[in-house]
């Protein structure tokens, strides 16, 4: 196939290949000014390394040298606009084989590889948006059934690409940087909403030692109270018995998405031959699952906004009592750092990094809470509108990953 399947209007002609080598006029890397030299570092001229080519615009450098360190390195400054791409890097950390488009003047060391296009079979943008989709396919033939752990010029310079007329690769590349923009867009409400969640999560929350927090609602001034978890939640004992419930009425909890259908979330069902004794999880309950993460090694602790259905008896099941907002004891254990703070003192470890705790033992510590019910649920309701704020921008990010996705599988050959 020498066309793709999505063509521009007015365009038909055939696409060509072409070795690299054909179509670059020039390729270099950079280097490392020496080290121990300290007037060579913490200058004004940005120096790249792979891991600053995050396969997007590279706006800033984590590292800058003086002119001394440019002068003793023999180091080129390489223009804005130019395409570079990782030809070493960690294979844990991903870097190698990233790439990026130059949005600053800079030098880079000698991890990094800046490609210049002929101009006349060959546009940057284009070979940026071209190398994004290929990068992973080209990075396991260049390496594979070899020890090679870094691209170098020869090894570039034999890739073979199909490229069409420059007046096509203009508008294909337009078409895909509207799509990065977007992209980057997203993502960057997506950051600061959650930088804005994490930053209210604790002003909106007394500092330890407090009883007030820094940021309130209008109408509100009274001290919060203190108090034993077990004066805001009760153990709830209802169970299966009656096989109500199957197995596709099994719940799971996850960190990032709270409680939803086992199967839904997990793509099957991990239930035992029998659900009889499983837990009945209803909505408006609060679940404490007892299983481990890196950030949450304690366990975490939810408010189920899904729906009723069952759940492992591993986990513990509790209803709010009067006066207290299900919601708010959610958001009040989402940060990781009140809630292992909570729950450090009151579980034991057991073998295979198991929690040794009683349900009952779960609501032996302390935590502050507003007297106000009021109060709770304008707290629970800011974070909840905030939540959703954020589940819509990262289903806008989702969708538009799987479009750009699509034109790329049928713009190119």
């Amino acid at each position: 196939m020498d066309k793709p399947e999505i063509r521009i209007k007015d365009i038909d002609s055939h696409w060509t290949k072409f070795k690299m080598s054909d179509v670059i006029k020039d390729m270099y890397n950079g280097q490392t000014p020496y080290r121990g030299e300290s007037s060579y570092w913490n200058g004004d001229i940005n120096w790249i390394s792979s891991g600053d080519l995050n396969r997007g615009i590279v706006l800033s450098s984590t590292e800058k040298i003086t002119k001394e360190g440019q002068k003793s390195a023999n180091l080129r400054l390489v223009p804005k606009g130019t395409m570079v791409i990782a030809i070493t890097g960690l294979e844990a950390a991903g870097t190698r084989g990233n790439c990026g488009i130059l949005g600053i003047d800079t030098t880079m060391n000698q991890s990094c590889m800046a490609l210049f296009p002929d101009n006349e079979h060959l546009i940057t943008p284009f070979l940026f948006q071209w190398y994004r989709k290929y990068s992973e396919e080209l990075g396991i033939k260049l390496t594979q059934g070899t020890k090679q752990q870094s691209y170098n010029a020869s090894i570039i310079k034999d890739i073979e690409l199909n490229l069409p007329l420059i007046e096509e690769q203009k508008v294909i590349s337009n078409i895909l940087t509207q799509f990065d923009k977007q992209l980057y867009d997203v993502s960057k409400r997506i950051l600061s909403l959650r930088q804005m969640k994490a930053a209210s999560l604790q002003s909106m929350y007394p500092k330890k030692g407090e009883n007030k927090p820094q940021i309130r609602f209008k109408g509100f001034d009274e001290p919060w109270e203190e108090k034993s978890l077990n004066d805001c939640l009760e153990i709830s004992t209802e169970r299966n018995t009656e096989n109500k419930y199957g197995i596709y009425d099994v719940l799971s909890v996850s960190d990032d998405y709270g409680v939803m259908n086992q199967i839904e979330l997990l793509g099957r069902s991990y239930a035992g031959k029998s659900v009889r004794n499983y837990g009945v999880l209803k909505e408006g309950q609060i679940v404490y699952t007892k299983s481990p993460l890196k950030s949450k090694p304690y366990g975490i602790v939810k408010y189920n906004n899904y729906q009723t259905g069952i759940i492992s008896v591993l986990y513990a099941i509790y209803n709010v009592k009067e006066g207290v907002s299900a919601e708010f004891i959610h958001y009040y254990f989402d940060p990781a750092w009140r809630l292992n703070d909570y729950l450090r003192p009151l579980v034991r470890k057991g073998a295979k990094n198991t929690m040794n705790i009683s349900d009952e033992d779960a609501l032996t510590g302390s935590v502050l809470i507003p007297s106000s019910f009021e109060e709770q649920q304008k707290i629970a309701y800011f974070f909840r509108t905030l939540d959703k704020q954020i589940s819509l921008e990262e289903q806008k990010l989702e969708s538009l990953k799987r479009i750009k996705s699509a034109c790329l599988d049928k713009m190119f050959v």
